[in-house]
């Protein structure tokens, strides 16, 4: 008779696929009700959804808990080795539809995946698992259109559109409110006092080459620099340390002498090539500025270490000094010693600041519409989880989930 039970004990345990030596204890929870997976909608085929239907023992508000959590695990093999995916509690909404949905994302493409679940008692006993079948594998397939993007393509619509409509604006007259910008208001300050005093003016367009786009915003300050120059009938120096922008820089410098219509005024030895060397290049330019002295001094452009020391060499000659960049970890420097400085945005915003071409200044409002949208986002997240921690109202809880997993989980 105990050989009987003991048989049939084991044939249980073969049929259920309960690993021999890990019976199910009489206290166990009953397993989930059941388990399907899908492929995730909308996505670019790399997650399924899982879902899992709560045991019968599992209710709320019971003490103790008839099911602590449930254990997921998954295989790219029917009845192969399954390895633990998840493990997951249920939730209020859980109890509200009788079922608790996961999604697992980062998936191949393509490939089966099968899933068990178990429910997991207080004292950590576990029930019966239950199983995809073997002709319910699972496979994630790519669609034609994301659909957790679909919030970033409603913001990009509502930022072209305001750059759209900005521009025609522009375009039939209507003056744009542009917020002055100190140190592009500086420009003529300075090199007026370079002209009064008999002294150079300094343009120096950063370390790094045209790829950059630092560079080519400070050769846009650079043209109107070199045509204020041409105006006052200022000398202006432009030390490079790439050929390439070199030559740029002296087809620009050229350009704004001849829109100030004094092209013979310009001097192509003004515009000249130092060396590729990052602390070289340094040296030279603090032996001339201590040797020539000149009178206003521009940084605009990709700097690194050599900030300071060009800020410091300019500020001990007593020089105006504008710098502009967006190096972050450079921006103190210029900060402390120059006398003004063009901050990330402002310095890439000089272009439109300076030419006034209506495109160039509907881009830049239109861009100020995403920016406002960004800071609304961020200032009703942080109200949001805010409430969240402090309150125990659904809706907080729910908006909060909503902006971080749809809106700002966008990728």
């Amino acid at each position: 008779m105990v050989e009987r039970r003991l048989g049939i004990l084991l044939t249980a345990v073969v049929l259920t696929g309960l690993p021999a030596g890990k019976l199910v204890a009489a206290d166990a929870p009953r397993p989930p009700s059941h388990v399907r997976a899908e492929d995730h909608g909308w996505d670019g085929g790399d997650a399924v959804d899982v879902i899992v239907g709560i045991s019968p023992d599992d209710k709320p508000d019971t003490d103790p808990p008839g099911v602590a959590h449930y254990v997921v695990r998954w295989s790219g093999e029917y009845g192969g080795v399954y390895e633990h995916a998840e493990t997951v509690v249920a939730d209020k909404n859980a109890y509200r539809s009788g079922e608790v949905r996961l999604t697992f994302e980062q998936l191949e493409l393509g490939e089966p995946y099968f899933f068990r679940v178990r429910a997991v008692g207080p004292d950590g006993s576990e029930s019966l698992h239950v199983e995809t079948a073997r002709e319910a594998a699972v496979r994630p397939v790519a669609q034609a259109f994301s659909g957790r993007r679909a919030w970033l393509v409603l913001i990009t619509l509502i930022i072209c559109g305001s750059v759209v409509y900005f521009i025609l604006m522009a375009r039939r007259g209507k003056p744009l409110q542009i917020r002055k910008i100190a140190g592009l208001e500086a420009v003529d300050e300075a090199v007026g006092r370079a002209t009064e005093m008999g002294r150079p003016c300094l343009f120096v367009p950063g370390i790094l080459d045209m790829n950059e786009i630092q560079t080519i915003a400070g050769l846009t300050v650079l043209s109107r620099v070199a045509q204020v120059a041409a105006e006052y009938g200022a000398h202006i120096e432009v030390p490079t340390s790439k050929s390439l922008v070199m030559t740029t820089a002296s087809e620009t410098v050229e350009s704004a002498f001849l829109a100030a219509g004094r092209p013979e005024s310009f001097n192509e030895d003004d515009v000249y090539y130092v060396t590729d060397e990052q602390f070289g290049y340094v040296a030279y330019l603090s032996g001339m500025m201590v040797r020539e002295k000149p009178a206003a001094c521009f940084y605009m452009g990709a700097f690194f270490a050599e900030s300071l020391i060009l800020a410091e060499t300019g500020n001990s000659i007593g020089a105006i000094q504008v710098a502009g960049t967006a190096m972050p970890s450079q921006l103190p420097f210029f900060v402390a010693a120059c006398d003004y400085t063009l901050i990330g945005e402002e310095f890439f915003a000089a272009s439109a600041y300076l030419s006034g071409d209506p495109d160039q200044l509907g881009s830049l409002k239109g861009q100020d519409v995403g920016k406002v949208i960004v800071a609304v986002l961020v200032i009703v997240g942080c109200l949001l989880d805010t409430l969240n921690s402090m309150t125990s109202i659904e809706f907080f809880e729910t908006a909060t989930t909503f902006l971080r997993d749809t809106i700002l989980k966008s990728g």
